[in-house]
């Protein structure tokens, strides 16, 4: 079974622009703040130029030290019941589980989280898949960390 740590609804901020002129950036960032008392936070930041790929920048703290934890963008942005309220991992596209660098997985599917001695993990990364706008856009979905 698996125990949801934490998780945060993406809130975008994108660059202001004056008349029709679109932003060129879009940026989303979320706090992860602790279920229960599991004392795990962190924050995570997406950014996104015109038609590029996303950059993820993810420093997470509190975790077990040398472990690792699956971590995933879920359906909703509702941290309600524990972290249950978030619904299933983001699928817009119907395709079974799977790791993220796998053929086949969710857009949700992020890579995991691999804690130093510390207790803390960082993850930088780029995605053609994911986007901050559009029908698949990732903006006001949960993310959580799981055991």
């Amino acid at each position: 079974m698996h125990h949801r740590y934490l998780l945060a609804a993406l809130a975008a901020s994108a660059l202001a622009a004056c008349g029709t002129t679109a932003p060129s950036q879009t940026r989303a960032d979320a706090k992860l703040g602790a279920i229960g008392n599991s004392g795990v936070s962190g924050n995570i930041g997406f950014t996104q130029q015109l038609g590029q790929k996303v950059m993820l920048h993810a420093v997470v703290r509190g975790l077990a030290p040398n472990s690792e934890h699956g971590f995933h963008i879920h359906e909703r942005g509702d941290c309600a019941d524990n972290g249950n309220a978030a619904g299933g991992h983001f699928n817009p596209r119907h395709t079974s589980h799977g790791k993220y660098d796998a053929a086949m997985h969710h857009l949700g599917d992020l890579p995991s989280l691999k804690a130093d001695a510390s207790g803390v993990a960082i993850v930088d990364m780029e995605s053609s898949e994911l986007s901050l706008a559009g029908p698949e856009s990732i903006i006001g979905r949960g993310l959580i960390v799981h055991t």
